[in-house]
């Protein structure tokens, strides 16, 4: 279960910005949009555990991650939360499937060979697993990202802008992926964008963010 309570955060320059509360279960999968600026990525990083909130409490699994320290924080993050940023992040000396394996070994887990070669079989990148990252297309290393975030079998999988400058076509095949994923895996999935054209796959899971004023 995923829950936020009374969530706010104030940036540096003293601004706070106060979020909506939300509750998701296993499974569910949640739309955030709103124009730039509005504090999208913000709350992404906070729900990450990127970010310390200033006031109020986010639940994942039961564990208020708002009490965590930063090295707890850290290891509960890569047990129990999935992130693919607007820009793929990967370990560009290693290849595919060692990318992989050190993200699993980065979070206290053993290296699962099997687990690899299922994510990788399932997002149709597994001829890439002995390859460098920087041999792929960027279409291939979007998919690669999600496997990143999906590795370590999280309770949640966030996802930062997806979206950003593709055309529709594509759009749409990332955003069904995603979601298609987060079913099989059982994941809560959370989508910030401000991306209008996603509205009609999500239907009423959309929560909407005001520009700061």
């Amino acid at each position: 279960m995923i829950q936020t309570t009374n969530l706010q955060y104030t940036y540096p320059k003293g601004s706070t910005i106060s979020f909506p509360d939300f509750e998701m279960t296993s499974g569910d999968k949640l739309l955030i949009l709103g124009p730039s600026g509005c504090g999208k990525t913000t709350l992404l990083h906070l729900l990450g555990g990127l970010l310390p909130c200033t006031q109020g409490h986010i639940s994942i699994n039961q564990k208020d991650i708002s009490t965590l320290k930063s090295k707890e924080m850290d290891q509960f993050r890569g047990q129990n939360i999935g992130i693919i940023f607007q820009k793929p992040h990967f370990a560009q000396a290693l290849t595919v499937s060692e990318n992989l394996a050190f993200a699993q070994q980065a979070s206290g887990k053993k290296s699962d060979k099997g687990r690899i070669d299922q994510l990788l079989s399932k997002l149709g990148i597994i001829k890439h697993k002995d390859r460098l990252p920087q041999k792929m297309s960027e279409g291939e290393k979007q998919r690669l990202s999600v496997a990143m975030a999906l590795i370590n079998k999280p309770a949640l999988l966030l996802a930062d802008e997806p979206t950003a400058s593709l055309d529709d076509g594509h759009a749409f095949e990332v955003i069904r992926l995603l979601k298609e994923m987060a079913t099989e895996e059982n994941t809560s999935l959370v989508i910030v964008t401000h991306d209008s054209r996603l509205k009609e796959e999500f239907q009423d899971n959309i929560l909407t963010l005001k520009s700061i004023q």
